[in-house]
């Protein structure tokens, strides 16, 4: 006889992320709202987190533990949904921490709001030593926090509650939106049902040196475009043309300039490219100045500021043409690049 199924099944990926993983699990299982199963998959972890995770298993029960090969935290998090029993979704990343009335506060406010399909919180965040350095706080109003999702993630990833039956009805994350696959889901999660945030602290983001890498800082920015446009062409009725496409499209492939994401690749070849090859695009950066987003002014200041020394001297008229464009992307910060040159 099969038991009942739980509220919330919390789902978690893990990828060698042995270091915190135990914080992460103790501040599930010191839930105050206890109906839940906590499925959490070990994703070719070789960093000692398998043997951690199958400890957790074996002294609670409400942990599910499902083991892959390397496939990434896209595959991870759609074979945690695909097992999940529960109504509801409840995220967390293995280096962050759940306050113990996180999954209460967000199961009611769900219960009492059935047009709410995807509820974030506000969140405290900590440093590697789980010290609290700094607050999150995205926006609530509803009109705000619709505009914002127009421009940029609104949601903290490890503070999300989903109704399960939705995400899987909108097809789950996807693939293409390598290291923005949140954003994605999101909305197209948006487009179906009612989106919230709740003013609470009930989750710990735990920022440190590892979270995101300059060349994947790159992917990230060029995916939030790549869902931007998505998004704008299912508005427009043109269908998702992202939805036949398996995995991350490479800015640099010949078939690129004929893609949807066409007007995009000239920005993100000089972003991804070194002094030889990137210099050849930076009339894209100058082309779209005024169109850039915050994010992408400063991964372009800082890859031209990269280009100017790889290229050395002399000083040419190109020189000039880069370190104006420099300035014009964001004068103060680029200010601050005079006075820290290392």
């Amino acid at each position: 006889m099969s038991s009942p199924a739980p509220a919330i099944s919390v789902i978690m990926p893990v990828r060698n992320g042995a270091e915190w993983l135990a914080e992460a699990v103790a501040s599930i299982r010191a839930q105050e709202f206890g109906n839940f199963e906590f499925v959490i998959v070990d994703d070719g972890s070789d960093d000692g987190a398998a043997a951690m995770l199958s400890g957790f298993a074996a002294a609670d029960q409400r942990i599910r533990l499902l083991r892959q090969p390397p496939q990434g935290v896209v595959a991870a998090l759609n074979a945690a949904i695909a097992q999940a029993r529960a109504s509801y979704l409840a995220r967390l990343d293995a280096d962050d921490r759940a306050k113990p009335d996180r999954l209460g506060k967000q199961f009611a406010f769900m219960q009492a709001h059935p047009e709410i399909g995807l509820l974030g919180t506000f969140a405290e965040r900590i440093d590697a030593a789980g010290n609290i350095v700094g607050r999150l706080a995205p926006p609530t109003d509803p009109a705000r926090l619709a505009h914002r999702l127009e421009r940029a993630n609104p949601f903290i990833h490890s503070s999300v509650m989903m109704r399960t039956a939705l995400v899987r009805r909108v097809g789950g994350y996807r693939a293409a939106f390598r290291a923005a696959e949140d954003y994605d889901l999101w909305l197209r999660m948006a487009e179906v049902s009612g989106i919230a945030n709740l003013a609470d602290d009930l989750t710990q983001y735990r920022w440190h040196g590892s979270n995101l890498s300059q060349r994947d800082a790159v992917r990230q920015s060029f995916s939030v475009r790549l869902a931007q446009r998505s998004a704008a062409c299912r508005r427009s009725g043109a269908g998702d043309p992202a939805a036949t496409l398996a995995g991350p499209p490479d800015w640099w492939a010949g078939d690129a300039k004929t893609s949807f994401f066409a007007d995009d690749i000239g920005l993100y070849r000089l972003l991804d490219g070194g002094a030889t090859e990137g210099v050849r695009y930076i009339r894209a950066a100058q082309d779209r100045l005024f169109g850039l987003n915050h994010v992408e002014r400063r991964l372009a200041q800082i890859r031209l500021r990269a280009m100017l020394r790889e290229m050395g001297a002399p000083i040419g008229a190109r020189h000039l043409r880069i370190a104006l464009l420099i300035a014009a992307l964001h004068p103060g910060r680029a200010l601050s690049f005079v006075w820290n040159r290392d």
